[in-house]
């Protein structure tokens, strides 16, 4: 579980987070939503460890990771998977090489270890038969998939998706949005993913924050998030416009 009070963030004069709290509880997908510039990728960035809130706490099963000592941060960030927006994979890298990288980096493992373990993870996402190919030979979903299985490989306690759909199909998409599903539900793991997507929030979203210019104005689920009363809220679900014809037939 991580828990977040009042974190605060300004560069130079512009305030970006101004004080958010919030619970984000393990086996359950946590969404942070809102439009662009609102905020998600700085209080994710916070979250995750990258940058230093002005005020505020980020606690990490009760551990405040910001007033830490640099080996308790070190044993955080080991339990810490993150898929980047753009997957980030090595082009030089094969699959396998790609998500073997964080046991090469922070395990003494085995060679023969470290291969069993990536092994099982790129089947765990579909993609066993994939390992020796490079990035240029594999889709952008399949992209994805292999970033899900690097985030995964250290047996990761936390779970962070920076626009895991950005660039995909659809269908894709709800690929993508299934497997990170069932992957918080199987490791019980606490996962934050920061979209826009309406798509993944009415399917995933057991829990969603909704930022406005820096504030928290809602917070709920994805059964509660179509009749909430806040009219930005609002705005931003039904500015699809086939979601908003369809805006009756959702209660």
């Amino acid at each position: 579980m991580i828990e977040i009070r009042n974190v605060k963030k300004s560069f130079a004069s512009k305030e970006v987070l101004k004080g958010i709290s919030g619970r984000f509880e393990k086996g359950r997908c946590n969404l942070i939503i809102g439009a662009s510039g609102t905020g998600k990728s700085v209080l994710l960035k916070c979250i995750v460890g990258l940058i230093e809130p002005d005020e505020g706490e980020v606690l990490f099963n009760g551990k405040n990771f910001w007033q830490a000592s640099k080996q308790d941060k070190l044993a955080i960030r080991r339990e810490i998977g993150m898929l980047f927006q753009g997957g980030a994979l090595f082009d030089s890298m094969t699959v396998e090489q790609n998500v073997m990288f964080p046991l090469n980096m922070l395990t003494n493992m085995p060679l023969s270890e470290k291969r069993d373990r990536v092994f099982e993870c790129l089947r765990r996402v579909g993609l066993e038969d994939a390992a020796h190919k490079m990035p240029s030979e594999i889709s952008g979903g399949m992209k994805k998939r292999v970033g899900i299985a690097r985030a995964i490989v250290m047996n990761s306690k936390y779970l962070f998706c920076d626009e895991p759909n950005s660039g995909l199909d659809p269908l894709t998409s709800i690929k993508i949005d299934a497997l990170i599903k069932e992957l918080t539900e199987e490791y019980n793991t606490t996962t934050i993913v920061v979209t826009h997507d309406m798509n993944s929030v009415l399917e995933i979203g057991d829990y969603i924050m909704f930022l406005h210019k820096g504030h928290k104005l809602w917070e709920g689920n994805k059964e509660s998030i179509i009749d909430a009363e806040v009219p930005e809220l609002q705005e931003f679900v039904f500015a699809n416009k086939i979601l908003r014809s369809m805006k009756k037939h959702l209660h």
